[in-house]
């Protein structure tokens, strides 16, 4: 869900340059080595999801998988998308190097916000139905939080963005649902084959 360089205004694109700066840099402090592998991993994953993408205006539309990586990584999630995102801005030109920022924090605060919503449910775990259930929900919920920082982001740099902003929430709502249905088999198949993943103990913010 790329935004493209040359459409937000320079205040969207500081504010959202160090808060993605912000973010990264606590991931950072909570990535444990153990999990750089899975990190990396799940980085391809958004990277490869991510490079089949149709136009939206200003935008595009994609898969984009952040839901799973939230839910594995936690605040994690902010390096392992950046580099992603980064990889892709200077190999393919998808998005831009401007605009990095911005849409690190679009797709990485939903990871973030998935993670926090769906922790609890995922440490229980009670069966695989369960998991798919908590992992459908996060996944959904990322892609929904998504687009709507996406949609923010155009608003707020003009009026006329509205309408493009529009126009993304609607072409959305499908990859909303496919999304659903990928993290929350992801996280049912993690639940049997290797559920420490998703069930570390929880570390707390100033850890």
């Amino acid at each position: 869900m790329h935004i493209v360089d040359g459409v937000l205004s320079a205040e969207v694109l500081s504010g959202g340059a160090l808060l993605a700066l912000a973010g990264v840099g606590y991931g950072l402090k909570q990535l444990e080595l153990e999990k750089i592998p899975t990190a990396g991993v799940l980085s391809a994953a958004f990277f490869v999801a991510s490079l089949i993408s149709v136009p939206v205006g200003p935008a595009s539309a994609h898969l984009i998988m952040n839901g799973l990586a939230g839910l594995v990584l936690g605040w994690a999630a902010f390096p392992a998308l950046f580099v992603g995102l980064l990889l892709q801005a200077v190999f393919f030109g998808f998005g831009g190097l401007t605009v990095l920022g911005v849409n690190t924090l679009n797709t990485a605060l939903p990871a973030i916000a998935a993670y926090y919503l769906c922790r609890m449910g995922l440490r229980a775990i009670p069966g695989p139905k369960a998991a798919f259930c908590w992992g459908a929900l996060g996944g959904g919920a990322a892609i929904a939080l998504t687009t709507l920082a996406v949609a923010l982001s155009l608003a707020l740099s003009g009026d006329e963005f509205l309408t493009a902003a529009k126009l993304i929430l609607v072409a959305h709502i499908p990859i909303m649902l496919i999304e659903a249905c990928l993290c929350g088999a992801a996280v049912a198949l993690i639940s049997r084959v290797k559920p420490e993943l998703i069930v570390a103990p929880l570390r707390p913010m100033g850890a």
